[in-house]
């Protein structure tokens, strides 16, 4: 084993009521008067008074303007109003878009620059704002990772900041706050978490914790996911994806995801497709090239999945595993096929050439690449 670090937000609170905590949370980092960020969805959905009933009126302040896909742009709008309301603390209350704004205006505070300057890793030197991240669906695990994700409008490709300093203070995982979440959101983001664990698991930097957290958040999900789709307010289904999907969000923000999230960064930029959506639709067609290197790796896996795995051979079990992805996103109604989006044939080698240079994932990924090796998995993914 080669010696490697874990890092987390600085403390994890879960379970059912953990929403509650907020309040007390806010005072013991000392902030009165705190900017709740989140999206018009969490907010028109109701579930947004779990986190507002526990506060004093007029102690706080609403931004709700953050699309499905945020670029530079909202979190400069988001900075300011931070600013011109005179807040002290930020509460994100969302998913993955709504956190990330929030790490980005908690470092921005900081910064003297444009946002710009902060993508790539380790360009951030300090951040003064605290910060709590709640999220509302299981989901993308930004809560507990340490990279923040815009669209870049005029390269149309996805950008990160990946800092230490982007790890919240306090991330409240409850399985309340996901209960309204939409359906395909929470097909889309389920699979999401299920990519997190598994690329954790297959990355060149994972490790015995990496691993330990990945394995259960696959067992979790693999179950909990269609129940938690076909049945919206089945708490203990909602419980077990908010678990699941925070153990992988562990899982990845230390050992990292591959080929899967370099390859949906492009379908994202490009074509304004969720994360979620890109990743769980691309998810078999990698794995079916990553698996011919690391069989042992996809029977592990399969164990996970819960297959027989005592009478099968490994390429056996890999090939079950194959086939649990591709039930599980027709069971929760993932698109099947880059078609099914209306993506053009012809922008393949455009694709492949913008996935080839998302370095910073594809050096986590077990098999290398090449810029054919990727046109093909998208060819197959039509």
């Amino acid at each position: 084993m080669s010696v490697s670090s874990f890092k987390s937000a600085h403390q994890l609170i879960t379970g059912k009521g953990a929403a509650q905590e907020l309040a007390e949370q806010l005072q013991k980092l000392a902030v009165n008067n705190p900017l709740i960020v989140t999206d018009k969805g969490v907010r028109n959905s109701g579930t947004l008074t779990i986190i507002t009933d526990q506060l004093p009126d007029n102690t706080y302040a609403i931004y709700d303007n953050i699309p499905p896909e945020p670029e530079v742009s909202v979190v400069k709008a988001c900075a300011d109003v931070f600013k011109q309301g005179g807040h002290d603390g930020l509460v994100a209350v969302g998913g993955g878009s709504a956190i990330d704004i929030a790490k980005c205006v908690a470092v921005m505070a900081g910064h003297v620059g444009d946002l710009e300057s902060l993508f790539g890793e380790n360009t951030v030197n300090q951040r003064g704002i605290p910060l709590i991240a709640i999220p509302t669906t299981a989901g993308t695990g930004s809560e507990v990772t340490n990279i923040a994700i815009l669209s870049d409008p005029v390269a149309q490709i996805k950008r990160g900041i990946v800092s230490d300093f982007l790890l919240p203070d306090v991330a409240i995982v409850s399985p309340e706050m996901t209960l309204s979440c939409p359906g395909n959101v929470t097909a889309a983001s389920g699979v999401d978490a299920l990519v997190h664990a598994i690329e954790a698991y297959l990355s060149n930097f994972s490790s015995p914790i990496t691993d330990a957290l990945a394995i259960k958040a696959m067992t979790l999900i693999i179950h909990a996911l269609p129940k938690a789709y076909a049945e919206p307010n089945n708490l203990q289904a909602r419980e077990d994806m908010a678990t699941g999907s925070l153990m992988a969000g562990l899982a990845f923000g230390n050992a990292g995801v591959g080929a899967v999230h370099a390859l949906a960064y492009p379908l994202g930029g490009r074509y304004h497709i969720s994360h979620g959506v890109s990743n769980a639709l691309l998810l078999p067609y990698v794995m079916e090239y990553n698996k011919p290197v690391c069989l042992e790796r996809f029977y592990d896996i399969a164990q996970a999945f819960g297959e027989p795995v005592h009478s099968l051979t490994q390429p056996q079990a890999a090939d079950r595993v194959m086939h649990r992805l591709r039930e599980l996103c027709h069971e929760v109604a993932i698109p099947k096929n880059l078609s099914a989006l209306n993506i053009p044939k012809g922008d393949i080698p455009q694709l492949a050439e913008e996935a080839f240079n998302v370095k910073r994932l594809l050096r986590n990924n077990p098999r290398a690449p090449t810029v054919e090796d990727i046109a093909a998995i998208y060819q197959a993914a039509f």
